[in-house]
Formats: structure tokens, sequence, C-alpha cells
């Protein structure tokens, strides 16, 4: 791998405990709790039970998060799962992951988030509708070529729009939490005349679960860790346990400021929270707000897909040029290069929303088997000596994986043709997969 050989340029390790926290705030917190909280309150009968949901979804996403950090202890490289894949069950599972990841999903979603920026920038200022893709366009090349000067550049970045984000939380909680003086019994009541079934729980921890997602970018990035055996696993915890709390926060500043049915029936709970408040201005803030959020969130997936398109073009998994790391900025250039100009072809054909929709099985069968590479590595390296190791082993990433298997297993039932075709297009990376090793034997013979 380009990482581990002394002659070839390596990432450089600059990243400390809050950089790599605010890079997994900055991944988890997107675009989703300023709007999925209206899809859960539907799903729910009362306060209480929303409030207990986000909660639990802190709880199980954290277990993810404790074998993560120890995966990423054991294995201090850029790539994250297709790295953890490629170690445990061999190069062709983790080219399925890099395959559906790293070329479909990953700038598939950062064209959607940078669609939905852009959408929430051109509001706050006034501008028309037709400035919503070259603006997201815009934003892209902006991103990519801040990156191409090497992760400290990316991590200001980074640090500076998590800042902005968690601004714009913290505006939602001193609202509602202001206004929660004197309601907090209210809105914890229990509705005991609605009685919900124990689908229509997992149907609201659903969204509670993908709004929790995005904490493994962290892992892609592990390469350029300082100290990454301490400080994954720290970077980790701080990160996702922040997270948490201001998700369960932000909701109880909801369901104050709008009621659980108000909830319910709100297309833009945060914006229609602080309209109540402060009229156009305060939806004009909030706008600012969530741009900021989507806007940071970009960052951090292009960032973590061009560590794993790398790793994978140094593998000899996808073309060597993508492999390579500039000498002087330490940076992955062509795979942010390819990432974001494949991205932006997305934007501008308009494809990404089925792009993601397709591969949301793929990305979650991902979590699953990479959460499952630890038992490989605790039964192939038990004896050695690690400086984190996930506590309550194995209960913890067992309860991880059929989380996740459940996960899967709810989205096959409630979107069959999305998952079928997400299946559809893993499948497709095998006679690719086949191609590509046959080519590239070809070229080693000829060279």
């Amino acid at each position: 791998m380009t990482n581990d050989t002394s002659s070839s340029p390596s990432y450089l390790r600059s990243l400390g405990v809050w950089s790599g926290a605010a890079i997994v705030v900055g991944g988890v917190i997107g675009s989703g709790i300023f709007r999925t909280p209206a899809t859960v309150a539907e799903r729910t009968s009362s306060g209480l039970p929303l409030l207990a949901l986000w909660a639990l979804g802190g709880l199980l996403t954290l277990a993810g998060v404790l074998c993560y950090g120890e995966l990423g202890a054991r294995r201090p490289q850029a790539g994250g799962i297709y790295l953890y894949l490629r170690d445990a069950f061999g190069s062709l599972p983790a080219f399925l992951f890099g395959w559906t990841m790293a070329l479909i999903n990953y700038p598939g979603s950062v064209a959607a988030v940078a669609v939905t920026f852009a959408d929430y920038a051109c509001r706050a200022v006034s501008l028309p509708v037709w400035w919503v893709k070259p603006v997201a366009a815009g934003a892209i090349v902006f991103i990519v070529g801040i990156n191409l000067f090497g992760i400290r550049a990316g991590s200001w970045l980074v640090n500076v729009f998590t800042l902005l984000k968690l601004a714009a939380i913290a505006l939602l909680l001193v609202v509602g939490l202001a206004l929660a003086h004197g309601h907090l019994g209210g809105i914890l009541a229990i509705d005991t005349t609605h009685q919900v079934s124990g689908g229509a729980w997992i149907g609201a921890l659903l969204p509670v679960l993908f709004t929790y997602g995005g904490f493994h970018y962290l892992n892609d990035m592990a390469g350029e860790v300082r100290d990454p055996q301490r400080t994954l696993p720290r970077a980790l915890t701080l990160g996702l346990v922040g997270v948490a709390v201001c998700y369960v926060l932000v909701n109880v500043a909801y369901l104050v400021g709008l009621g659980h049915a108000g909830l319910a029936a709100s297309k833009a709970p945060a914006a229609d929270l602080m309209s109540n408040i402060f009229g156009p201005h305060g939806a004009t803030i909030m706008a600012i707000g969530i741009a900021c959020s989507t806007f940071g969130y970009c960052s951090i997936a292009i960032a973590g897909g061009a560590r794993v398109l790398q790793t994978m073009g140094s593998d000899g998994m996808f073309f060597r040029s993508v492999g390579q790391i500039h000498p002087r900025w330490r940076s992955p250039q062509v795979a942010l290069a390819v990432l974001g100009v494949w991205a932006i072809v997305l934007i501008l054909t308009g494809t990404f929303d089925q792009l993601v929709n397709y591969t949301t099985v793929g990305e979650w069968l991902g979590h699953a088997f990479g959460i499952a590479t630890l038992f490989w590595y605790r039964r192939k390296f038990g004896a050695e000596s690690s400086p984190f190791r996930v506590p309550l082993y194995p209960v913890l990433p067992f309860v991880f994986v059929c989380t996740v298997l459940g996960v899967i297993a709810a989205t096959v039932i409630n979107t069959p043709g999305d998952a079928g075709m997400s299946l559809l297009i893993i499948a497709c990376g095998i006679p690719v997969y086949a191609a590509w090793r046959g080519w590239s034997r070809l070229r080693a013979r000829g060279s």
C-alpha cells in the first residue's frame, strides 16, 4: 500500500482529538436533524417516545462507533471499511464495497447534499432557483480546491463549518429551551390513547439511525490522524456523544416550540420554529445555518471518499494514478479531482437522488460486514496488546451488526425496488472486478 511504503509519499499525520471529533460531528450532522424529526414524530404518539428513540439511536450508534474505534486503532491507515474488508475477507468483497461506495454512493451523496446547500444558500440571499446547480457545482470545486493543499487546509475548512453548524444548533437550543420553562412536563407526557406497534417503532427508528450515519469518515482518513491508536477512539466517542446530546436537545426544542402534532405536520421544523419566534428573518437565519451544515458535510464526504479511492488505486483496484499522494501537500489530488468531477456530473444530470437511494442497502451492508471484521481481527491478533478494545466484547459488535441487519431488512421491506437495485449494483461489480483483474495481469505481463 502507498501508505505503508517508505519510498512513496505518505499521508501527514496532523489530526488531533478535537479536529477528529469535528470530522465526526461534521460527518454526522448534515441536513437530517433539521428535517427528519418531523418524520419520527409522524410515527410516534407523543414527545417522550420520540425523545427515547433519539436517545436509543445514539446508544446503538455509539456501539458501532466504539467498534470503529478499535478497528481504526488496529489498522490506522486510510481506507476505512475498504481496508478492513480486504484484510478479513479478501479483495473481492473490498472491491465490491469500494465499487458501490467510492464510485456511486459517496459522489451521489455529495451531489445531493451540495444541491441542498445551494438551495438553502440561494434562499438566504434571494437568488432565483436556476442558480442552485451552478452554486452546488461551484461549492464542490471550492471544496476540492482547498483539499488539494492537504489535510491541514481541509481540516481548517471542516473546523470552521462545524463551528457554524453547531452555532445554528445552539440557536435552536436557546430558543427551544427558553420556551421550555414550565412546559417540560407537557412535552414528556405519554399519550395513552394511541398504541404504537413494534413495527411502527422500528419504522420510527429507521430515520433516526440514518440521521446518525456518517461517523465512519474519520476512519477513512485514519492515515492522517496523529497517535491514531489513542486519538481515533477518543475522537470518535467524543464526537458521537456530542452529536447525540445535540440531537436530543434539538428535539426538545422542536417539541416545545411546535408541539408533537405541529412537529409531525411540519415539512421544515427548524425553519418553522425560527419563523414562529422571529418571523421571516428567523427562517433566513436558519437557512444560513443549514447551508453551513450541509457545506461542512460535503467537505468531509469528499475528503473521506477520496481516501477510499486513493487506497483502491494504490491496491491496483482502480487506476494507479488515483492511488498517488502528492509529495508536497500529502493529499490524494487525483482521487479528489475524480470524485469532485463525478459529483458535478451527477449534479448537472440530476441523477444523484436515485443513486443514493439505490446504494443505501450497500452502504449498510458495508457497515455490517465492516464491524464483523472485528471478530476476525480479535481471533487473528487477539493476543497482541491494543491501546483500545471495545468494552463488553462481543456484545457491542454483535448488537450493532444485528441492528444494521435489521435496518437492511426493514429497508428491503419498505423499498424493495431500491433495495433490489442496490443489490444489482453490487452484483455488477463482480464482472467489473474480474475484468479489472484480467486487464491488470495483461498489463503486468506487457510491462
